[in-house]
C-alpha cells in the first residue's frame, strides 16, 4: 500500500528522556525548585542543586541522587551568578545542556509605598538573576552543541498585579526577556522558554495563605484547585525535553484556566 506519508515516526516517549545531559536547577531546595529537580533527575539528567540556604541545598542533591551536586550561594549577584556556572563548567567538563532557574518572590504593599529599595529588591529577586544566568551560562550551552534555558515567570506579569506591582513588572521583564533571548540565541541552538503559574501550594505560600485561602483560591479556578509543585514542574520538564524541540521564546501559563474566565459577572444570566 502507498503512503501520502512515509516519514519517520519520531520516538515520541524517548523524547523526554534527558539520559546522559546536565543541567543547573537554581532555586532547588524547595517547592517548584525541589520537584523540577526529581522531574530531571527521574528522566535520567544529572544536576547541579543551587540554593541560598546550604541545608536545603545539600539535602535535595541527596535526595534526587544520579551523582547531583550542591551548590550554595546568592544569585541575585552578578558575582554569585558568575561563579556558579564557572563551578558548573568545572563539573560538567566545560559543557552543559542547560538550566532551569526557578527563583522568585513577591512583597506586598500599596504601589504608592513600594520604596526604592523594596522596588530594586523585587527586579533583583526576580529578574536580575536570570539575565546574568543567561549570559554565563550561554557559552557552555553553545559549547554542547545548544541546549534550553527554562524559567518560572507569573500570571502576575501578564494581568494587573495590586498590592504586588513591582513583582508583576519584574516578571512580565522576565517574560520579555524571554523573547529577546530566544531569538538572540536561537542560532546557537539554544531554546529560551517559561512557565507562568498562578496560585501554587508552595510551603511558602502554604505557610502564608493557610487553609482557608487555599480553598478560597480553588473556588476561583475552573478546576476547582491550586496548581501542585510538580503541576509546575511538569511544564518546566517539557520546555526542558525534546518534546518541545521546536518551541522557543514562549511562556505557558498553569493558572487553571482562572487567566482564560469572563472577567465580567455572569450572574442570573
Amino acid at each position: 500500500m502507498t503512503r501520502a506519508d512515509d516519514s519517520p515516526v519520531a520516538d515520541f516517549a524517548n523524547m523526554l528522556r534527558l539520559d546522559g545531559r546536565t543541567y543547573v536547577v537554581i532555586g532547588a531546595g524547595q517547592g517548584m525548585g525541589r520537584q523540577a529537580s526529581h522531574a530531571l533527575v527521574q528522566n535520567g539528567a544529572r544536576i547541579v542543586c543551587v540554593d541560598v540556604d546550604a541545608d536545603r541545598a545539600n539535602d535535595i542533591a541527596a535526595e534526587v541522587g544520579n551523582d547531583s551536586v550542591p551548590w550554595v550561594g546568592d544569585v541575585t549577584k552578578r558575582e554569585g551568578v558568575k561563579q556558579l556556572f564557572d563551578d558548573a563548567g568545572k563539573i560538567f567538563g566545560g559543557k552543559l545542556n542547560g538550566f532551569v532557574d526557578i527563583v522568585g518572590m513577591a512583597q506586598y504593599s500599596d504601589l504608592t509605598e513600594i520604596s526604592d529599595d523594596l522596588w530594586d529588591w523585587h527586579f533583583n529577586m526576580n529578574l536580575r538573576h536570570g539575565w546574568l544566568a543567561m549570559q554565563y551560562a550561554a557559552p557552555l550551552i553553545k559549547a554542547n552543541g545548544g541546549g534550553t534555558m527554562t524559567f518560572v515567570a507569573s500570571v502576575s506579569g501578564n494581568t494587573a498585579a495590586p498590592r504586588h506591582a513591582a513583582y508583576g513588572a519584574a516578571k512580565a521583564g522576565l517574560m520579555a526577556l524571554v523573547k529577546s533571548a530566544a531569538v538572540e540565541l536561537g542560532p546557537d541552538n539554544i531554546r529560551v522558554n517559561a512557565v507562568a503559574p498562578g496560585v501554587v501550594w508552595t510551603p511558602r505560600v502554604s505557610a502564608f495563605l493557610g487553609e482557608a485561602r487555599k480553598e478560597r483560591n480553588s473556588q476561583n479556578a475552573p478546576l476547582r484547585r491550586v496548581a501542585r509543585t510538580s503541576n509546575i514542574a511538569s511544564a518546566l520538564l517539557f520546555f526542558t525535553s525534546d518534546l518541545a524541540g521546536y518551541v522557543s521564546g514562549q511562556t505557558l501559563v498553569g493558572d487553571g484556566a482562572v487567566s482564560a474566565k469572563f472577567p465580567y459577572p455572569m450572574d442570573g444570566l
